[in-house]
């Protein structure tokens, strides 16, 4: 039996690789989690498969988030953005961007570690049977899934890489000896680690089937190469415009050169990003010729009776069976007759689940003749509405992004549909202020992963069964861009084919270099006395990009909106650096011109209070015209200002036991064989800087 990803509810009720095993104390040392006996368990093919298949639910973004819709009351992916400059979510994330993140008095490296530990222990399992020939089914479906033991544990990797930087490279399953514990319990440099993620990766890649295997519900060769160009680029990328801050091997205040163990070591930063780069550029290249963007039929609406097929490219994110999509390397299934269900058709359908879209983020998008909104003749047509400002623009903003104008309904069998047999459009006035829990914090409300039909939002019940898209070869295109430029500051042929398809897809002018012609970064970034309320990629660092490589990370955001690539590229580019010295402020839709009006027309709407009160509902017109979802009132506040950033937070820190556990001192976390990321204390508390 072939196992698909719509079984990973099942096997989780029967709990395969439930329980643990014993333990000592150091964060390295756990088995791995395990209810079988590995010697009479894994004797068919089949069982290393459900083994593997047991863990998809690790398939997380570097922040821990699922790349699934979650099955809970929210809206699922779009939240993978959240607490970034593109969208603002709740009360915003105070630890980050109010300076409350500590050092944690336990361990932080252990859940990374886990995982680890669980393919470290099934690959040792599995591969001595591979080799003896003693495991029973067919040689090339076992094959597949050890390479999707290689591609998880190469996730796991990545994932701890990019929070924590250096990281002990463990390919073993460790004894309870406490010195070899502690002798293993080293940090590699980065660029170490980055290597030894891509060869898990290669060999992967080696092992796996190509696209279409079992309906692209497992991972397959495409996919892994597609994460292979994503990690050679982010670290390529990192090192980059992170060098000289400490966070970068060969630094001075690197905190890895006082360590014995990485005493005569040399770094080649340049030629270690030169090699990531020439990585993530082939592998790119290997996903995007294999691959087709999903076609737009540049129809952005549907009307009467249309709840799919009206746009392709919207239907890749709102349809139930993904499988026969060519951009779509690999997307999860969700089935009603088992329970394994969503709820983002319908939170996304009845409000603004106590999120929006940032301003800063709708300005990003280009003019369909590939001018930015400012430039002389761009044909923009203001802001006063949502639809207003969407009118002409690139057809990503059209098409995921809800205006006023905007269809909320076309299923005859919606109540709202029936009652004036025509479609419904968006009232967005009354969730402005009025529902706490389906609150448009700025207006602008998320239209990826809508769904017009009416069997996905027909209740507030969970039951939404559209597919969840977890890799795509878009991605491919825009890695392969950014590397190339990045690697010859230039574009080479098949970057230029790459980037004209996706904007061809968008509707958008072919025409990129009209576009770099046009671009002011000032007004990109749009920074006023220290605080910044445009796109923070337009700086790595303290300094500006040039207008090429910013409209290609412009075209990296426009893309990925709601897929959760934003916080990983302003970490790498080293953007937020803005926000140490200053503010960010992210803002909404214009309110105060026309849409207040609108609302003091609105029957049987709250009063309007924008007086900074604690019960405001609203920010003040005397502040700004745009919605400043921080700045409804200033007490008990500590964002109304904006975020702010340290140096520190590019890096997670370690935690005070992973110090202790690691000492030949347990009382003097000074003698670990372990060391701290820059600007972090050793002790519990905050970031230094």
């Amino acid at each position: 039996m072939k196992l698909s990803l719509k079984h990973i509810y099942l096997y989780s009720l029967i709990g395969l690789g439930a329980s643990t095993l014993a333990s000592c104390d150091s964060f390295l040392d756990r088995e791995p989690i395990t209810s079988v006996t590995p010697e009479a368990y894994f004797s068919t093919v089949d069982q290393v498969g459900a083994y593997v298949i047991n863990y998809y639910s690790w398939l997380q973004n570097s922040r821990g988030q699922s790349l699934f819709h979650d099955k809970n009351w929210r809206s699922g992916m779009t939240l993978n953005d959240n607490n970034t400059d593109n969208l603002f979510s709740q009360s915003g994330d105070l630890n980050y961007f109010a300076g409350e993140k500590l050092v944690p008095a336990g361990k932080n490296f252990e859940t990374y570690y886990s995982r680890i530990r669980t393919w470290n222990w099934l690959l040792e399992q599995i591969l001595p049977k591979e080799e003896a020939g003693t495991i029973q089914g067919d040689e090339a479906t076992l094959k597949h899934y050890i390479g999707e033991a290689y591609f998880f544990r190469a996730l796991a990797y990545y994932q701890a890489l990019v929070r924590y930087g250096d990281m002990p490279i463990i390919e073993k399953v460790l004894s309870d000896d406490a010195e070899e514990l502690k002798a293993l319990a080293v940090r590699a440099p980065r660029n170490e680690v980055a290597r030894f993620i891509l060869k898990d990766l290669d060999t992967a890649i080696s092992r796996l089937q190509d696209q279409g295997y079992m309906n692209n519900q497992r991972i397959n060769k495409q996919t892994a190469q597609l994460l292979k160009s994503r990690v050679a680029l982010f670290e390529a990328t990192f090192e980059r415009y992170h060098q000289g801050t400490g966070r970068v091997p060969g630094d001075e205040s690197w905190p890895g050169k006082n360590m014995s163990y990485n005493q005569g070591k040399t770094f080649d930063i340049a030629g270690e990003i030169d090699f990531f780069l020439t990585e993530a550029m082939s592998s790119a290249k290997a996903v995007a010729d294999h691959c087709t963007l999903t076609e737009n039929s540049h129809q952005m609406n549907p009307t009467l009776g249309q709840t799919n097929g009206w746009n392709p490219y919207f239907d890749m994110f709102s349809s139930e069976n993904l499988s026969s999509i060519s951009e779509v390397l690999l997307w999860k299934e969700y089935n009603l007759s088992i329970g394994y269900t969503h709820d983002a058709g319908y939170i996304l359908s009845a409000g603004g689940d106590q999120l929006g879209l940032s301003r800063s983020y709708i300005t990003s998008f280009l003019m369909q003749n590939g001018l930015p909104w400012y430039a002389d003749n761009s044909g923009y047509q203001g802001d006063t509405t949502v639809s207003l400002e969407k009118q002409g623009r690139d057809e990503r903003l059209q098409l995921f992004v809800m205006g006023e104008d905007d269809v909320t309904a076309s299923d005859p069998r919606d109540p709202k549909v029936a009652a004036k047999n025509d479609v419904t459009t968006l009232d967005t006035i009354p969730l402005l202020t009025n529902s706490l829990e389906l609150l448009d914090f700025t207006g602008y409300r998320p239209r990826k992963y809508y769904s017009y039909d009416y069997d996905q939002y027909q209740s507030n019940t969970v039951i939404c069964t559209t597919g969840a898209v977890v890799f795509r070869a878009a991605e491919a295109y825009l890695n392969y861009i950014e590397a190339c430029y990045e690697k010859n500051h230039g574009l080479d042929g098949d970057a230029m084919k790459y980037w004209k398809a996706i904007r061809k897809r968008a509707g958008v002018s072919e025409d990129y270099e009209l576009t770099i012609a046009n671009t002011d970064l000032a007004k990109e970034v749009n920074i006023v006395n220290g605080t910044v309320y445009g796109d923070l990629a337009v700086y790595s660092g303290d300094q500006p990009v040039d207008a090429t490589l910013y409209n290609i990370r412009r075209e990296r955001r426009c893309e990925f909106i709601s897929e959760g690539m934003r916080w990983d590229d302003l970490k790498r580019w080293r953007s937020w650096d803005l926000a140490i010295n200053g503010h960010y402020m992210l803002e909404g839709m214009n309110f105060w011109d026309e849409t207040y009006k609108k609302y003091e027309n609105a029957p049987n709407m709250p009063k309007l209070k924008a007086d900074g009160s604690s019960d405001a509902n609203m920010s003040a017109a005397s502040v700004s015209k745009y919605i400043r979802p921080m700045g409804r009132t200033q007490i008990n506040n500590q964002l109304f200002d904006g975020y702010t950033w340290k140096k520190a937070y590019y890096l997670e820190p370690l935690g005070v036991q992973d110090f202790t556990l690691t000492a030949t001192d347990p009382n003097n976390v000074e003698t670990s064989s372990m060391y701290q990321n820059p600007y972090w204390p050793m002790t519990a508390g905050r970031a230094l800087e």
